[in-house]
């Protein structure tokens, strides 16, 4: 029986069942469509459940679990308690008419992890952008977009902030380009504001900021950016995100989450140390 730990959020929640869900259909080797029938469902609705892309109907869990077999009240109940949790929305749905169901996940991933790691080339880490930096990306994102909707998705990046000054903060451990600290977006006094929340933000308990220079040449991660999610749960694996334009990758194999880690590791080795951070800031700071 996997267990949950207090304040995790419906994102993982519904992952932690789906995993339980996949483990007894499989102790009773039950093909997902035959799963998928008895819910009036397909194989592939089994699949994303499963997966914990969506949300649960709490009659079509203790439907599945009749069919796979569970009988125990306290374990059915458990397990049905779990999928009433996991769809309560969390606060990022409000959001829902800007945010794409690929990014939720992540929101919802973000919300619960007690460590991110995370690669940056291109721009300052979400996480740590200032109002007026956030605003410029995504002006620069959504030219056509209008003044509203503009602000809404500046709210949803503020928002996501939030969690770094909760008392049970995650460990953000954020590694930048040098290109992503030069590169003027918003013009000057945008950038110079930005350089400065960087400064504030190495004096966090939970932040570790790491540059990797120019002059280091290639690296482990020449590829693009990244992010590896871990999360208290143990029956969670860790959760490599990997954005593309339109889309996202969310990759757990084992083998796919050890080579990100490994190229994460190498980048944390290459760029200049946590303690010459502010240092290298604030040369960068008065060349802006």
């Amino acid at each position: 029986m996997t267990t949950a730990q207090p304040g995790s959020g419906p994102t993982v929640l519904r992952i932690l069942l789906g995993s339980e869900l996949r483990q007894l259909r499989e102790a009773k080797a039950i093909t997902r469509e035959d799963a998928g029938y008895t819910i009036r469902a397909s194989g592939s609705k089994i699949s994303r459940m499963e997966l914990g892309r969506v949300s649960f109907k709490e009659r079509d869990v203790a439907d599945l679990l009749s069919l796979y077999g569970v009988t125990d009240e306290a374990e059915r109940d458990a397990l049905l308690n779990l999928a009433r949790e996991a769809n309560t929305p969390g606060w990022w749905h409000r959001y829902g008419e800007i945010l794409p169901s690929w990014f939720q996940v992540y929101v919802g991933l973000e919300e619960a992890a007690t460590l991110i790691r995370t690669y940056e080339v291109q721009f300052i880490p979400g996480l740590l952008q200032t109002e007026d930096y956030a605003r410029a990306i995504t002006r620069r994102g959504h030219s056509a977009a209008p003044h509203e909707e503009i602000e809404q998705r500046v709210s949803l990046r503020m928002t996501r902030q939030r969690l770094l000054a909760r008392p049970d903060a995650p460990r953000l451990w954020a590694v930048i380009d040098e290109a992503a600290l030069r590169r003027p977006v918003g013009g000057p006094e945008v950038m110079q504001a930005q350089i400065e929340r960087l400064i504030e933000a190495t004096k966090m308990p939970s932040v570790t900021l790491q540059v990797m220079p120019f002059d280091r040449g290639g690296h482990a991660a020449e590829a693009g950016a990244f992010t590896i999610l871990r999360f208290p749960e143990a029956d969670l694996p860790d959760v490599v995100y990997v954005e593309q334009l339109t889309s996202a990758l969310y990759l757990d194999k084992r083998d796919d989450v050890d080579a990100y880690m490994e190229a994460m590791e190498l980048l944390c080795v290459e760029s200049e140390p946590p303690g010459s951070t502010v240092e290298i800031l604030s040369r960068i700071l008065q060349e802006t």
